[in-house]
Order: C-alpha cells, then structure tokens, then sequence
C-alpha cells in the first residue's frame, strides 16, 4: 500500500494522513470548492477538487472519488466518518475497481446500517437487547397496540436513521399518534425511508461503547470503553475512557458482547459497538457504528494504540499485532468536541471568520484540529472544528487539564462548544461521576453560563481599574 486517498475534510482527513505519512505511505486529499484553503488539503502530497460545496455535489460522489483514485493510482481509500463511511454501495465500488477499502466489506456495512437486520443478526449470540419490535413499521394503529404491550415510556427511531433524526421519546399513550406522525415524516425527509421500530425507552441511561477491531484471520479484540453520555440533541459532546461506573467483570462482559457483535457480521477493521446501560448496571446493544469514531483518540491515549495504523495494518491482510491479553488500561482520557456552535443559543451553529484561531499545547494536550486563523466556517458542513483531549493518570487530573486547556484555547469571531465543556468539567454531577444521557436536560441552562460570563467580566472590569490606580499612584510619586 503506496498511496491512500482520504475521502474527507477536516480534522479527521489530517489525522489519517498524519499516520500515513508516519508509515511511509503517501496521501491523496479531495476537496470542494469551500475547502480549497482548507488545511487537510495542503497536508497533502496531492489534491484534487471534485466538485461544488454542497456535501452532494463533492464529498457524496463515490464515481468521482473512485475516477480519482484510479487516474492517480491510489492503492486505498480511506472514509473518515460521516459521507461516505457507511456507505455499502461505496465500499462495493471500492472492491469491484480493485481498490481497498479502509473498513469492513460491504456485507457488514448493510447488515449493520439497518437496526433491525442489526437485531437479528445478533440474536443467535444471546446479546441483551432493549425489549421493542423485531421489525420495521409504519401502520400507526399497528405500531399503537404494539407501544401499549411493551409499556410507556417507549422511544420511536427510524430504522435507517441516527444522529437523533426520525427518533421521538413518548411519555404517554395521548402523544402517541402525534409523534410517530412527525417521526416517520422526519425519518422520510432525512434517510428516504420512513420505516420506524418501537421500543422500551431506558429512562436514566449511559451511553456506553466499546471499540473493537478485527482482523482477516479470525482475530476481534476489544481496546475497552468509552462513556459518551454528555449528549445535546441525541448527539455527544464529551466523551471519556474509561467509564467512571464499569467494574473489571462487567467491561469484561460488555467487552466479550462487542466482541460477538463483531462475528455476527464477519466484521473487519474498527468498528465500535454501542450499548445503553441502566441504572441498575444492565447493559443493552444499541447499534454498531462499522467505521472509525470521533472520540477515537480517548482509546488510543488509554490503550498506547494507533487505531488509524491499525486500520490500515489490517486492510493490507496483516495478523493483529497483539492480542486481547495484551491490552492494559493505562490512565484516563477525556475529548471536548470544539464545535462552532452556540451554547447560550440550543447550540446553533454559529458561522463567521475565526479572526483569532490559537490552541492549546501542553503535555498530556492533544488537538486532532481541522481550521487555521483567517479561514470563514463553511455552513455546508458538519459545524466540528477540532477536538481538544486531554491525559491523566487518574481522571480528576484529566478534568483538571481540560479545564485548564480550554481556557488556552483562544477563538474569535465565532460561538463555541468551549464554555460548555468547561461548565461540564466543573459541574459536580460529571466530577462524581453521577451523571447519564440527560445531563444537558437535568443540569444545563444558558442563564448559567450568561451569569458566569457576566460575573467574569465584571471580575476584570475590577481588575483592570484595581491596576490602573495603583499605576497611577506610581506615577504621582515623587522622585
């Protein structure tokens, strides 16, 4: 493997290349016509536009991308996440024009982009999963009778969803109709698909996932957890590993289940397994996400691992370079996702210039980043502009250092995800570790942040005229 292209942008098409280049491989970015002074794209060894702005006019076209690859003769094509990541027909196209695909083949992929062929294909392995239909369903009488036998509250999820669209929480019988009204309509919009399944709705859950990774020889091991509870609109925002509530047995059970979930597809490569675990510590399979993760890094700093090198090892049809025995949890590790976005707002996106653009550096401060100063924020695009992640040895310096590099990191022009990390850093419920998916509901409010904000400037407002006096006093005295 000489030549990797990365079908991405951002911050993740630079961490790919940043390991290529590390393995002597040489890179090859796309971009739209919104990325053409984007930093991946000089990071590069080659470059090439495909195409307009818009998502389905560059970064969606798999014939294009594929023309690429072969007029440069690139040996492989890695997907990030999100485009073309979990794409069946790309990976097919990849395989049928003799290029590897960095990711599972096209078999897992469809199996596991549709929940419910997911359900069944891991029920031989006796997986817990949440109670609720075996199969898609739009009758809403039908899918009414069904909701009253597994008891309120219920969840309504599309079935070729995720990112929280098509998905509706339902309280009570009198809201039923309504809901799945409006989450059929949302799940046609997004996924073309309206077909929804029902189940059981967990009500103080965690959002726990397991990273696993499997090579061409038979060999799946899992690099341990990762608590992605900290969520705003089904989506998260802090991630960390490992999680403060896993005892060694039940990470070890939750370990071995992702592992299962891996076989059930034949899987190959990283993929990551998600579960919801209750309040009394059972542990439910949601989904398998059959790429690499955002929060990819928090396992990699506690597992000393490279899981971009990993990927590419086993595409190439290397045996895994260790074993499941091997693999030692070493410290903690926490990621802020940095998202132009604005917290004081429900966490709109919030476009502009970033006239002031600096990160934090530091020991145990990692920046996987994908913007420089001067540069506008596309709005075609998913608002990320980097993710900030600190290491301790324990996980109260973790929070500590994260605190600490968020006050370093300097942006302005734009809103950011930046206050709100701090606010969850500083927040007793995250600290103790008492916390589930519905911080942001229980604990979050834009008065908190406004009022801090207010205070702090008032602070050194203070400050500023406190100096001032006693430099004019310096003044006025006689020489």
């Amino acid at each position: 493997m000489k030549k990797i292209l990365i079908a991405n942008r951002g911050e993740i098409a630079i961490r790919v290349m940043r390991t290529a280049k590390k393995m002597g491989i040489k890179t090859v970015a796309v971009y739209s016509t919104a990325d053409r002074h984007a930093p991946h794209v000089k990071y590069a060894d080659e470059a090439v536009l495909i195409g307009e702005a818009p998502s389905s006019q560059s970064y969606l076209l798999g014939d294009k991308i594929i023309e690429v690859a072969k007029e440069l003769n690139v040996d492989a094509i890695h997907p990030g996440y999100g485009f073309l990541s979990e794409n069946a027909h790309f990976a097919e196209l990849c395989e049928k024009n003799n290029i590897t695909f960095i990711g599972p083949k096209s078999k897992a992929i469809k199996i596991m982009g549709s929940k419910l062929a997911a359900k069944e294909a891991v029920k031989t392995y006796n997986i817990p999963m949440v109670p609720g239909t075996d199969e898609a369903i739009t009758d809403i009488p039908e899918a009414k009778k069904i909701a009253k036998d597994i008891g309120f509250p219920i969840l309504i999820k599309a079935s070729a969803g995720g990112g929280g669209k098509g998905m509706r929480v339902v309280e009570k019988e009198a809201d039923f109709v309504s809901q799945m009204e409006r989450a059929i309509s949302e799940a046609v919009n997004a996924f073309g698909d309206g077909s929804v399944f029902i189940e059981k709705y967990v009500t103080s859950p965690r959002h726990i996932e397991i990273q696993v990774m499997a090579d061409n020889h038979g060999n799946i091991i899992h690099l341990f957890e990762r608590e992605c509870s900290i969520q705003r609109r089904h989506q998260k925002v802090v991630e960390e590993a490992p999680s403060s509530v896993l005892s060694i047995e039940l990470r070890k059970k939750m370990g071995e289940a992702a592992v299962k979930v891996a076989k059930s597809c034949e899987y190959l490569g990283a993929g990551t397994v998600e579960f919801l675990l209750d309040e009394n510590y059972n542990f439910y399979f949601l989904e398998m996400n059959t790429r690499l993760q955002v929060e990819h890094p928090v396992t990699e700093l506690i597992t000393g691992t490279d899981l971009v090198e990993l990927q590419i090892r086993v595409a190439r049809g290397e045996v895994l370079p260790f074993k499941q025995e091997d693999l030692k949890i070493k410290g903690h590790a926490l990621e802020l996702r940095v998202y132009a976005e604005d917290p004081l707002n429900d966490f709109l996106p919030s476009v502009g210039n970033l006239e002031v653009y600096k990160l934090p550096i530091g020991e145990n401060i990692r920046v996987d980043n994908g913007f420089e100063e001067g540069m506008d924020i596309p709005i075609y695009y998913d608002p990320m502009l980097s993710k900030l992640i600190t290491y301790g040895e324990t996980r109260d310096e973790a929070i500590q250092l994260m605190i600490k590099a968020i006050e370093n990191y300097q942006i302005k022009g734009i809103q950011t995800t930046l206050p709100f990390g701090t606010f969850v850093c500083e927040h007793e419920a995250f600290k103790s570790g008492n916390f589930d998916t519905h911080f942001v509901k229980k604990y979050y409010a834009p008065e908190i942040l406004k009022a801090k904000h207010e205070n702090e400037a008032k602070i050194a407002a203070y400050l500023a005229v406190k100096q001032y006096l006693e430099d004019q006093k310096l003044l006025r005295l006689p020489n």
